[in-house]
């Protein structure tokens, strides 16, 4: 019976050690498992401790701002106008002849007299001397005629001849005059025709493009003409202006001062010129309810060009010391014209403002912010009343204490 018990026990120490050898590595999983999870657990609960916005709704967008101070307001009035030319003149031939020279080049600028063209002056020539020929042929019969009458008033006064053949004689005196006086305007003519071979420039100014070339027969009934001059220096800009505008630009005037006018680009991008308003038209155009008006510029680097579309502004006033804000900041929608204002909490509300006269890149501000007072200038368009904004530093500024200690987690993070 005892060698049968201890069999029994063999037995049994035999069929647990295998056993054992199963609930060691079972148990390692199963630590290994409650560590993974408590530590999935601590990381989020580190995560919400150090992301409190994500508890109450969507984080704070980043968005550009600037602050509401006191400057000079311009008022300007803003106008398409047309480059023009004081004076510009079509040279055309006041006779017809063959061109035989050519005194310029295409873009020169010529003054008031500069030789331009030159036709062929020898039929002109030969009309000259003809009517000179006939002028001299009837001044000596004048002459001879004018001895004979001397001679019959003297035979008159002998009683020698009859009084017909005097008055005969004064009367073909008279004839001679008047043949001679025809003669005179021949040789005038035939002088003029023979300048007019000589063509200069009527103006001062800038020749455009040579509309003939040498050798071509020209006439006075060409329609396209030789060359077009047009004054460059100085230069207008015509513009117009709707009639409420014309009070103010009057007051302007009459304070005897030059009402300053800029010219830009059509696109508005780049000032081309600076001017003064020189003159005002003296009725409002009925079908436009708009003054036309003339400023002058004095074009030294020729940057205006003639009937070339430009932007005129004219300043009328200067407003001193307004309130304004850019221009990006303004808003217009269900409330009318507003600002996104950032209160003292980084959280943004919707502010009424009225407007006053825009000044380049800002705008000035009647009623509605204070000085000092933050508005949204960029990213406006993601925002309601109520959002909480965070407005970045600007590039290359120190950080803050706030935002120092706000990466500071982040940095043991990394770590």
């Amino acid at each position: 019976m005892d060698d049968q018990s201890g069999r029994s026990y063999g037995d049994m120490q035999g069929a647990v050690r295998p056993r054992r050898r199963f609930i060691r590595p079972l148990l390692g999983l199963l630590l290994f498992g409650l560590l993974a999870v408590g530590g999935w657990y601590g990381w989020q609960a580190w995560n919400r401790a150090h992301q409190p916005a994500r508890r109450g709704g969507p984080p704070p967008q980043s968005v550009g701002a600037a602050t509401a101070g006191r400057q000079n307001i311009r008022v300007l009035f803003n106008a398409l106008g047309t480059v023009t030319s004081l004076a510009t003149v079509t040279v055309k031939t006041q006779i017809a002849g063959k061109i035989v020279q050519i005194g310029f080049t295409e873009g020169q600028k010529v003054q008031k007299g500069d030789f331009l063209l030159q036709i062929d002056p020898r039929p002109y020539q030969v009309a000259l001397s003809n009517a000179q020929g006939a002028l001299a042929r009837d001044q000596a019969q004048l002459k001879n005629a004018q001895l004979d009458l001397t001679r019959y008033r003297t035979l008159l006064a002998q009683d020698s001849v009859a009084r017909q053949q005097v008055d005969t004689q004064a009367a073909l005196v008279r004839q001679y005059q008047g043949t001679i006086a025809v003669d005179q305007a021949a040789v005038d003519s035939a002088q003029l025709n023979l300048a007019y071979c000589h063509i200069v420039s009527p103006i001062t100014g800038k020749v455009g493009l040579r509309q003939v070339d040498l050798g071509n027969y020209v006439q006075p009934g060409d329609a396209t003409g030789l060359v077009v001059v047009a004054q460059i220096q100085p230069i207008s800009v015509v513009f117009a202006l709707p009639e409420d505008e014309i009070q103010a630009v009057q007051e302007a005037i009459n304070t005897g001062k030059p009402v300053p006018t800029e010219a830009w680009d059509r696109a508005d991008q780049h000032k081309l010129e600076d001017g003064a308003l020189a003159s005002v038209d003296v009725q409002v155009d009925v079908t436009t309810g708009t003054v036309k008006l003339r400023s002058m510029f004095a074009n030294p680097d020729e940057k205006l060009f003639p009937n070339q579309f430009v932007n005129a502004k004219l300043l009328v006033n200067t407003l001193q010391n307004q309130l304004a804000v850019p221009t990006t900041a303004i808003q217009r929608g269900e409330p009318g014209t507003f600002v996104y204002l950032i209160g003292p909490d980084n959280e943004v509300h919707v502010q009424k403002v009225t407007l006053g006269p825009t000044d380049g890149a800002n705008v000035a501000v009647v009623d509605g912010l204070h000085e000092g007072d933050r508005i949204v200038t960029d990213g406006a368009d993601r925002l309601r009343d109520g959002a909480k904004v965070t407005v970045p530093p600007p590039p290359g500024a120190a950080p803050t204490a706030a935002n120092e200690k706000s990466d500071q987690p982040r940095q043991r993070h990394r770590q």
